[in-house]
């Protein structure tokens, strides 16, 4: 009994040994859980808390030196706006002083300045290359001789509205048909048409006319007569050649100069009546007030048909004012009563006399301003002035105390100054009645 007891207890013992182990084992892995969970949510955490440490401190940094420092913040930004707004002003006053103002209608420029300053810009320099050209059996080329040489003219002309339009003088436009140098152009196209046909023969091709007649144009004479061959009427007296009449010499010398005539070949000379000499523009073009050797090319519109009225319209090619002429001349505002115009009262020009000589600048091509009085009544056409003119000056705008358009500067006489005359204003509207229009 004793010993079944005691077998009994020992089993007793080693079951609650067992279940001690089995408990303190499952205690263990829970502790070992829980242990590892917090490890874990421990690691976690300082991960998770060490960023939130660092960025107060910076924040705390920034805001430290802020406080240390926000007087000198504050006088940079107040340097700074003071700064820009200084720059706005002073550019503002820049601007606005150089600024030109478009003209409001029916406003007195009472002064010499006022009138430059709002038509300046309007007022251009004309630069007309012309020369002589021929035309031979249709074919036009130009003539590459002495007599022929390229011309340039310089004058001036003024923007009527925002298409392009300029008023000049006919004169300027067409130079060689202007009273003083109309008869010398005729005379020199007949003299060079003469040459032509003297050297120019019919077996030369039209791409060839050029070169030909500049190469053999010192063979040329303007006696040449239609029968062919050179007259020696341009020589001077007993320096020709003496020729001995044929019935004069014996039958067999006469025979022998039959063959050696015959021998000859003989060259057919294109005809005078084939011929056209005239001259032509080569190019016409506009510089710009305060412009640096810019050339605007035109074109030439139109030309009075009455030569007693100079007056000419030259329009840009673009056909479009640059956006830098704040004002036209506006031929509405312009004085087409030419009986108010009275001797005494102000005149005013601004133009460009002796052209490239006299508005060539450092800084560029600079229109200029000449002023004094009407000097005679208008005869319905013209009007006398004594406004300082010169060559380059024609076509220049003419203006009355408060700027308005009364004449278009046309002539004057050289050797003596303070004689100078303009197309009245009105005779605009009535040989250009399109340009009112546009």
């Amino acid at each position: 009994m004793e010993h079944e007891k005691d077998s009994s207890n020992k089993l007793n013992q080693n079951n609650s040994h067992q279940n001690s182990i089995s408990h303190s084992d499952d205690f263990s892995e829970f502790q070992n859980s829980e242990t590892e969970n917090t490890v874990s949510e421990n690691s976690v955490n300082e991960i998770q808390e060490k960023p939130l440490e660092q960025e107060p401190k910076e924040t705390l940094a920034i805001a430290e030196q802020k406080k240390k420092n926000p007087y000198k913040i504050a006088f940079f930004s107040l340097g700074g706006i003071i700064l820009l707004g200084g720059a706005a002003y002073f550019g503002y006053k820049y601007y606005k002083n150089h600024q030109v103002k478009p003209m409001v209608e029916n406003i007195c420029l009472d002064t010499d300045t006022k009138i430059y300053d709002a038509y300046k810009d309007a007022v251009v320099m004309v630069k007309h290359r012309y020369a002589f050209v021929a035309k031979i059996k249709g074919k036009e080329i130009q003539l590459n001789i002495p007599e022929a040489s390229e011309e340039i003219l310089f004058g001036t002309a003024f923007f009527v509205d925002k298409k392009g339009n300029m008023i000049s003088n006919s004169h300027v436009l067409q130079p060689w048909n202007s009273s003083e140098n109309i008869d010398k152009i005729n005379t020199d196209a007949s003299n060079i048409r003469r040459k032509i046909a003297s050297i120019l023969t019919t077996d030369i091709s039209e791409e060839g006319y050029e070169t030909f007649i500049a190469s053999n144009w010192g063979n040329a004479s303007s006696g040449y007569n239609e029968e062919g061959g050179y007259s020696e009427s341009e020589n001077e007296e007993g320096n020709g050649e003496e020729f001995v009449s044929s019935n004069e010499l014996p039958v067999d010398s006469a025979a022998e100069a039959v063959d050696i005539a015959a021998s000859i070949p003989q060259k057919n000379y294109v005809s005078e009546d084939d011929i056209e000499v005239y001259m032509k523009t080569i190019d016409i073009s506009v510089a710009l007030h305060n412009s640096a050797e810019e050339w605007l090319p035109c074109t030439i519109e139109k030309i009075s048909e009455d030569q007693s009225i100079d007056l000419g319209v030259l329009q840009l090619n673009t056909k479009e004012t640059p956006s830098t002429v704040v004002n036209i001349i506006n031929l509405e505002n312009a004085v087409t009563d030419d009986q108010t115009l009275r001797p005494g009262e102000k005149a005013v020009m601004i133009g460009y006399p002796l052209g490239e000589d006299l508005a060539q600048t450092i800084s560029g091509i600079k229109v200029q301003l000449y002023n004094g009085q009407i000097s005679k009544e208008s005869d319905g056409k013209k009007i006398q002035y004594t406004v300082t003119s010169t060559h380059g000056a024609s076509g220049s705008p003419i203006f009355n105390n408060c700027g308005q358009l009364i004449a278009v500067n046309f002539s004057g006489i050289d050797k003596v100054q303070g004689f100078n005359f303009g197309i009245i204003a009105k005779q605009i509207d009535k040989v250009f009645p399109f340009l009112a229009h546009k």
